[in-house]
């Protein structure tokens, strides 16, 4: 299934701006980060919260003060979840993201959760490759596409030994931000949902790449459904369809990225799925990411 209602999500203790990501990441705001540990620790709880309300299965896992962790809020970058039992590790841009592929979260969901393989593509670090997680790929687990802007977070190589072994076709593509910069992950321009994919067309500076990545949703049967750079810019592309517990779709977004969208979009979204938002202000500017970055979700069977 393209969805689940099982969500992993890490509850901070030492978020703040972090600079060895800022280097790539256009969406980080320097000088923003006073108190904000603790204006995001409330933005995460009234998430969770919000989620719950919604009748979804969150696991929220605190985060330890050792090792330094200011990211281990996006979870999703450094593990993945399938239906096939299989958790999938992997190699990140900044050192300190590196810390936080802690034992214990594992430890954790394995007691919940059935996991039958583990893949580790972390050793792609020494030779300066990388590949963050579903932050680096958009996932079409149905069909089994992995979607993917290029950038110094996502390698090529990378990317198809992910795909060999995990039996997925590559669409690899350049995205760009208004200043022609390289989109640091695939997942604040696009968002893959069982029936629709919400996309950032007008980022993709190649005709011919645009034209490979619309014949190949629409080959899916996806309805595309397109914001702009604007739109892109408040984490309007940054969102995540789960389950509830009564089996019901949702979409779920920030604050902001709700509130940069049309009526129409809105319209055309809620046709399809309920919507759900909370403000993750903070967490956004200093993070650089949104509410799809912060909820890693587990496609595993339950024990």
């Amino acid at each position: 299934m393209q969805t689940t209602s099982h969500i992993l999500m890490i509850r901070p203790v030492n978020f703040s701006f972090n600079a060895e990501t800022a280097t790539n990441n256009a969406f980080q705001v320097a000088g923003n980060d006073s108190g904000a540990q603790e204006r995001a620790l409330q933005e995460f709880d009234n998430f969770v919260k919000i989620l719950l309300d919604n009748g979804v299965d969150v696991t929220v896992i605190n985060d330890t003060p050792d090792p330094y962790t200011p990211d281990s809020i996006f979870p999703n970058n450094w593990i993945s979840f399938h239906d096939d039992g299989t958790i999938c590790l992997y190699p990140m841009f900044a050192l300190n993201r590196r810390l936080e592929r802690k034992p214990g979260v594992i430890e954790i969901i394995s007691e919940k959760f059935n996991v039958k393989n583990k893949i580790d593509f972390s050793y792609y670090e020494q030779k300066d490759l990388f590949l963050e997680g579903t932050g680096s790929m958009v996932l079409d687990r149905e069909n089994k596409i992995a979607y993917a802007c290029l950038s110094p977070r996502t390698d090529i190589k990378v990317l198809k030994v992910f795909c060999d072994h995990m039996g997925y076709k590559p669409v690899a593509f350049d995205a760009v931000d208004a200043k022609g910069n390289a989109i640091y992950h695939t997942n604040v321009m696009m968002c893959v949902a069982d029936k629709y994919i919400v996309i950032c067309l007008e980022s993709l500076p190649r005709k011919r790449e645009k034209d490979e990545v619309i014949s190949v949703i629409k080959n899916s049967g996806k309805e595309i459904i397109e914001i702009s750079l604007e739109q892109m810019n408040h984490f309007a592309g940054n969102m995540l369809q789960v389950n509830n517990n009564e089996d019901e779709k949702l979409l779920v977004m920030s604050t902001q990225a709700y509130e940069s969208l049309s009526e129409r979009q809105i319209k055309k979204l809620s046709a399809y799925n309920k919507i759900v938002h909370s403000s993750l202000t903070t967490i956004e500017t200093n993070g650089g990411g949104s509410a799809r970055c912060m909820m890693a979700e587990v496609h595993l069977k339950e024990m």
